[in-house]
């Protein structure tokens, strides 16, 4: 019994460093050429540099490659296409197999610490907890990926009316289609302004317009901007000038816009509603009434 919180202390304390390298950034395994150059390396090839990782990457590759093996394989294929949808659309380079070792070994870390609980104090209670935290541990990547995919898209979609009210000013003033992007995109700043640059590389790079625009809508999942590319493809499949349908566009982002805040606007008095029932009425009530419940109470101890 002595044991057991000395062997999950241990258990604990080389999960932490694994997680941390697993969620620690996209770098792949080894050391990066920029990176290498920039330290003062001198390699002679990438060879080399496959064959010079850091110490770290040395002692958690393995770890890290079992892990996310398990992992996925309990995982449905489904989930590992939403999970790399959801990447995508939080922005984050993370290979998959980060993203599985890190939910693997959180369900790990969440298992240990409620079987040691469970140890000390068993009980019904201390079981159900320990099934808690192993799902709490399972399942907090996910929640915290979908939150970051999901505030990453919202972002996108206030900031999507102006930009493309930008691109059709300056595609009616005579710039191509790519230059009026990169003039809306030059000087801003967030998520669309990256996707929009990266889709100007990908073109730049050889890539057809229209499969750019549409990697760009499967990376967000966002139905206005879905709708955007599709008009845009058909614009340039049936000769539409584009400006025309760019205005259009604009237009209906717009709408649908000034749409979402009146919805917003209408959902605040229902919102409203609960804090003022339990906070507001009880603390009025007892202001407005309660010297008047005090004089009855004292009207009748003096009867």
């Amino acid at each position: 019994m002595s044991m057991l919180p000395i062997v999950g202390a241990a258990l604990v304390a080389t999960a932490i460093p694994v997680a941390w390298w697993a969620v620690s950034g996209p770098q792949r395994l080894g050391i990066d050429p920029s990176v290498a150059l920039r330290r003062g390396a001198r390699p002679t090839d990438l060879r080399d540099l496959e064959l010079q990782p850091e110490g770290s990457a040395r002692l958690t590759a393995p770890i890290v490659a079992l892990l996310a093996t398990v992992s996925r394989w309990a995982s449905p294929a489904s989930a590992v296409d939403r999970v790399e949808q959801r990447l995508a659309a939080a922005g984050l380079a993370w290979p998959i197999e980060r993203f599985f070792a890190a939910k693997l070994l959180l369900l790990g870390v969440g298992g240990v610490a409620g079987v040691l609980r469970l140890a000390v104090a068993p009980s019904l209670a201390m079981f159900v907890l320990a099934g808690l935290l192993m799902a709490g541990g399972w399942f907090l990547p996910d929640v915290i990926l979908r939150d970051r995919a999901t505030a990453r898209i919202e972002t996108v979609r206030r900031a999507l009316p102006d930009t493309i009210d930008q691109v059709t000013i300056a595609v009616e003033a005579g710039l191509g289609f790519e230059a009026a992007l990169a003039r809306a995109v030059s000087g801003g700043e967030g998520p669309l302004a990256d996707e929009v640059n990266r889709t100007l590389q990908d073109i730049q790079l050889g890539v057809p317009r229209a499969d750019a625009l549409g990697n760009l809508a499967k990376r967000m999942e966002l139905p206005e901007l879905h709708r955007l590319v599709s008009a845009i493809q058909q614009s340039e499949r049936y000769g539409v000038p584009i400006a025309n349908v760019l205005r259009v566009q604009a237009g209906e982002l717009r709408d649908r816009r000034r749409q979402r805040a009146e919805e917003h606007a209408m959902k605040i008095p229902v919102k409203v509603v609960l804090p003022l029932v339990l906070c507001i009425l009880p603390a009025l009530f007892i202001v407005v009434l309660g010297p008047a419940v005090m004089r009855l109470m004292e009207s009748g101890v003096g009867g």
